[in-house]
């Protein structure tokens, strides 16, 4: 059997929107029965949150539409992980030049905004963590959407 393919979604701090798109993502993929032939994880550029669960509201959310995300741990992306990856998705354009910095100087992957999958015609999610629930509620159809379309990606890669 290949060796699965690999998706890494990166945020800032890794307990918003990057693990909120790791868990749309795997119940995307698990309900396509696809789980055996992906691997997917998430992380921040930043270190702030190292070992600490989702925030809260983020795992709020994401309940309300049947998926659980409270297991997750925040980590920091490492330059490694710029080889052990075939998508390295960033959530929004700051954390993207963070990490092409990383890829200047190491390679791997290159990195791309997540919502580049999407049809929303946004190029950006944005962080809630300042702000509401119903912007964890805005950052989830946004992550659905791409996801989706990454999932289209993934399948025509995989033939």
């Amino acid at each position: 059997m290949p060796d699965p393919v690999s998706v890494l979604f990166v945020c800032l701090g890794n307990i918003c929107r990057s693990p909120s798109a790791e868990g749309v993502f795997r119940h995307l993929v698990e309900k396509q029965g696809l789980s055996a032939k992906l691997h997917i994880d998430s992380c921040g550029t930043a270190n702030w949150h190292k070992g600490k669960a989702p925030d809260a509201r983020a795992i709020a959310a994401a309940e309300r539409r049947n998926i659980d995300i409270s297991g997750l741990q925040a980590r920091q992306l490492q330059a490694e992980d710029l080889d052990r990856f075939d998508y390295v998705l960033v959530m929004d354009r700051s954390n993207l030049a963070d990490v092409r910095d990383i890829w200047h100087q190491n390679g791997g992957t290159e990195p791309r905004l997540f919502l580049e999958f999407g049809k929303s015609g946004q190029a950006e999610v944005p962080d809630p963590y300042y702000g509401g629930q119903d912007g964890f509620e805005r950052v989830l159809d946004l992550i659905h959407e791409a996801s989706e379309g990454l999932l289209e990606d993934i399948r025509e890669r995989l033939g």
